[in-house]
C-alpha cells in the first residue's frame, strides 16, 4: 500500500464509497415524478419505477440473510403500495444493513458466500444499483417523464453527494 494508506482507510473509504452510491440512489428517487413512479412500462412488461427500486432493496436483504446469517433485516417492500417516500426508508436501511455486512467482510477479506471477495462484493454490489438506475432513467425516459438533465449530471457528482 502506498505511504499513508492502513487498511482501515481504505475500509472506510470503501464503506464510503457505497454509502454515496446510495445517496446517488436517493437523489435520482427525488428527480422522478409520482407519474414516473407508478407508470406501467411501455408494452406492459417489466417492472415499475417503483417495483425497480423495490426490487435493489429486495436484492440487499437476500445478500445479508445469505452471508450475515442471524442478522435483523429490514422489512421487505411491496411495490403496488410503496411511495416515493417508503422506498427511500427501505433503501436507507438496507443500504446500513450491506454497511454492516461490508465493514465485517472488508475486515476479514470475504463475505460468506461469495467466494472472489469482500472488495468484489461492494463492485458487485455497486454495479447492481448501477444497472438499475441506468434502467430507471430511460424507463422515465420511455414513459414520457424523463429526470431533468441536471438531475443526469447530478448522479455522477460523487463529490457532491458525498457532502449531503
Amino acid at each position: 500500500m502506498p505511504l499513508g494508506v492502513t487498511r482501515e482507510n481504505l475500509i472506510a473509504d470503501l464503506i464510503a464509497a457505497w454509502r454515496i452510491n446510495e445517496r446517488v440512489n436517493q437523489y435520482l428517487i427525488d428527480h422522478l415524478t409520482d407519474q414516473a413512479w407508478t407508470a406501467k412500462p411501455p408494452g406492459g412488461k417489466g417492472r415499475t419505477i417503483a417495483a425497480v427500486f423495490a426490487h435493489m432493496h429486495h436484492v440487499r436483504l437476500m445478500w445479508v440473510k445469505a452471508a450475515a446469517k442471524g442478522a435483523t433485516l429490514p422489512a421487505k417492500t411491496e411495490a403496488s403500495v410503496l411511495d416515493r417516500a417508503a422506498s427511500k426508508a427501505a433503501l436507507t436501511e438496507s443500504a446500513a444493513a450491506i454497511v454492516q455486512l461490508l465493514e465485517q467482510g472488508l475486515a476479514s477479506g470475504k463475505v460468506s458466500g461469495f467466494p472472489p471477495s469482500a472488495a468484489a462484493f461492494l463492485g458487485y454490489m455497486l454495479s447492481h444499483d448501477a444497472h438499475h438506475r441506468g434502467q430507471v432513467t430511460m424507463l422515465a425516459r420511455q414513459l414520457g417523464y424523463p429526470v431533468p438533465a441536471s438531475a443526469g449530471f447530478g448522479m455522477w457528482e460523487w463529490n457532491t453527494r458525498a457532502k449531503e
